[in-house]
């Protein structure tokens, strides 16, 4: 069955933008509309009132889109039992990572997943990680790796792969000369110090909150969105960050800068896949969840 009409549909509906859903849906914007209004003369009603501002659902088109989902959802239920009875998998998933967790978490699960599954294709999302949670609930990826948060949404399934401190970073040279930076001895001199921050994300708040604990309002010199950003403006000699040590240990830039020994402690990532609940029932994603117990047994909890 060709179901690639109603999935253009449903990354329009979700987006309500031409340029993401087809981008989602790897068609040009002119072919994502030509496709829509085939449907629409197809139904016999407008499913979308569009100008050059904006894309909106028509009543009749919220109605199709609840049609579109459930037909999806029972076509892929039925697809799945069909391969489970024939004990092969076949069909793509779709993850989201940072660039480090690529490499450093996806890639021995992803050769596992190859070697048992090859049938199984995986189409690859990179970004900050603190848009990786939000992706999952989203349902614009099937799984994602990410920090555990403090709150774990509801709905949302969560397994450990490792374990990996948050690390304030300073650079080894000022670009001035000056020697390398010593971290304040009192805590509220660390007011003064220019520091470069996540955007978002649990990064983020775990430093706030180690600054509020002092009473201290930081001096947020640069935000960035993406760990490997944040290691480069520290090379650079722009202030003191915070990331996850792992990205540290695999940046292209770890001899431009230097972890700090700071007391306490901030709350060190727990990294694992999340998935929604919801979909551990697809054979496709329960081949790739059942590989997470043995690739923690296997490495060292070096984590993100």
């Amino acid at each position: 069955m060709d179901t690639r009409h109603l999935r253009h549909f449903l990354n329009l509906a979700d987006t309500l933008h031409f340029g993401r859903a087809s981008e989602a849906s790897h068609v040009s914007p002119s072919t994502l509309s030509r496709l829509i209004r085939q449907l629409e003369d197809q139904l016999g009603v407008t499913l979308f009132e569009r100008d050059n501002r904006s894309v909106r659902l028509t009543r009749q088109g919220q109605v199709f889109q609840q049609y579109a989902k459930e037909a999806l959802t029972r076509w892929e239920h039925c697809r799945h039992l069909m391969m489970e009875e024939s004990e092969q998998l076949y069909g793509e998933l779709s993850l989201y990572s940072s660039v480090t967790a690529s490499y450093s978490f996806l890639y021995a699960l992803l050769s596992e997943l190859r070697q048992k599954h090859p049938g199984i294709g995986i189409k690859l999302h990179t970004g900050d990680p603190a848009h990786a949670i939000r992706r999952v609930m989203n349902e614009n990826d099937d799984l994602t790796i990410a920090a555990r948060p403090d709150v774990i949404p509801d709905g949302l399934a969560f397994t450990s792969l490792g374990h990996s401190p948050l690390v304030f970073i300073a650079p080894n040279e000022m670009p001035d000369g000056r020697a390398a930076f010593k971290p304040p001895r009192r805590h509220e001199d660390w007011a003064d110090v220019p520091m470069i921050l996540s955007e978002t994300g649990l990064s983020r708040t775990r430093t706030e909150d180690w600054f509020r604990q002092w009473g201290i309002k930081p001096t947020v010199k640069a935000q960035a969105a993406g760990n490997e950003a944040i290691v480069a403006m520290v090379g650079l000699g722009m202030g003191i960050g915070v990331v996850p040590r792992i990205v540290v240990d695999n940046s292209p830039l770890a001899d431009r800068v230097q972890v700090l020994s700071v007391q306490p402690e901030l709350t060190a990532y727990d990294v694992g896949l999340c998935v929604l609940r919801k979909r551990l029932d697809n054979p496709l994603i329960r081949a790739l969840w059942s590989l997470v117990g043995q690739h923690r047994h296997s490495q060292q909890s070096t984590g993100i």
